[in-house]
């Protein structure tokens, strides 16, 4: 690792300030046999032998940097994750990490993670019966995590990227799931009349889910924002979306920002919500003690649960005789219903809290009136 005195065209010494300049240069072999080399400048003798110990510190460090394990990346990555996404992120790249990478590889050198590793642990998820969206989310954490092991220049490739996500068996595209306006009437009916044999048996809370859901379809919010919801959310016919809640966190609760920018907004009630939710108030005001503007609209103290809510989804649809969906779905039937009718894609977008106006395109588009029928019907009016 030679220190060079640097010189003019005629020769002579180059100082500065009646210091010599000096040209520190390093060649370097890589742990993956890469050839390097680095040139830094100094002025003055101690400079620059200062200067060539901490390059040679720095690439120490880089040297020992493949031995990392993916367990020690995992905590690093983790820590490094926590202050670029929601806590609600943060907690299901931590659980999805934790159950289906680590134990297969928490003791791996990530230098040492290849290819064929990575099959084969594609493999082994596979034979356990997983879902092909479950085992693409899990593919997508680990890919996450040594990407970001690549961005730090700890290993020159991401051999997970090279192994290839999972691909759906060749067969016919799920048919996305919502309900009709027919079949949310049969199920709301089912839910209220559920309500309203609960009241009568003594117990109010169950009118809790039967507004969660007339939400959910009108609004089309997603959970953790009706979560959120409280009355004082509500006001000259809108409702101001500007929170959301987690449940399922180390601590309890917590109560995050939305989704994205977008998802701050604040949309207009329709007139069948409107009844619903002034129904409710004043029924929580009548049976909750020291009841307060401040409560949760679906829940009062404490927002219902999420179990609970699942629990409760699949009992209204038996009741209804409907087929049963997810809670997101419900979101899906609020936008589904809406391209049905023609309504513009910025006002569905908007609605939903989109953060481009093509994710919106790309999931309902097919939904839409055949424009091509449409400008054809046009054009044949013309002579």
């Amino acid at each position: 690792m030679p220190i060079y005195k640097m010189t003019d065209k005629n020769g002579k010494n180059i100082r500065k300030d009646g210091l010599q300049k000096y040209r520190v240069r390093i060649n370097y072999t890589d742990s993956f046999g890469k050839s390097h080399q680095i040139d830094r400048v100094a002025f003055g003798a101690e400079t620059a032998k200062q200067l060539e110990l901490q390059l040679t510190q720095k690439l120490n460090a880089k040297e020992i940097a493949p031995k990392m394990t993916i367990g020690q990346l995992f905590t690093e990555y983790i820590t490094a994750k926590r202050s670029e996404v929601r806590e609600t992120s943060l907690d299901k790249s931590l659980r999805i990490l934790k159950k289906n990478v680590l134990p297969a590889f928490e003791s791996v050198r990530i230098d040492n993670l290849n290819v064929p590793m990575v099959q084969k642990w594609k493999q082994e998820l596979s034979e356990q019966g997983l879902a092909i969206v479950t085992r693409k989310n899990i593919y997508g954490e680990f890919r996450a995590m040594m990407n970001y092991a690549v961005k730090m220049e700890y290993i020159p490739k991401n051999p997970v990227i090279t192994a290839g996500n999972f691909k759906a068996p060749l067969e016919a595209k799920k048919e996305m799931l919502f309900y009709t306006p027919d079949e949310f009437k049969k199920y709301i009916s089912a839910a209220k009349n559920y309500a309203q044999e609960a009241e009568d048996g003594g117990s109010m809370y169950e009118w809790n889910y039967y507004v969660f859901f007339n939400i959910a379809f009108y609004m089309g919010m997603r959970k953790g924002e009706i979560y959120a919801l409280q009355w004082t959310d509500i006001k000259d016919g809108y409702i101001s979306i500007t929170k959301s809640i987690a449940q399922k966190l180390k601590g309890g609760d917590r109560i995050t920002p939305p989704k994205n920018k977008p998802s701050i907004r604040t949309i207009q009630i329709p007139e069948p919500l409107r009844a619903v939710l002034s129904e409710h108030y004043e029924r929580c005001k009548k049976a909750v003690p020291k009841f307060s503007d401040d409560m949760y609209i679906c829940g009062g103290e404490r927002p219902i649960r999420d179990t609970s809510l699942e629990k409760t989804n699949k009992k209204f649809a038996n009741l209804a005789g409907v087929k049963r969906i997810r809670i997101h779905d419900f979101r899906h039937s609020h936008a589904s219903l809406l391209a049905n009718e023609g309504i513009n894609i910025q006002e569905i977008a908007r609605r939903l809290g989109h953060s481009n106006i093509s994710m919106t395109w790309n999931t309902y588009s097919h939904l839409y009136p055949r424009e091509e029928e449409r400008a054809v019907k046009i054009l044949n009016t013309i002579v």
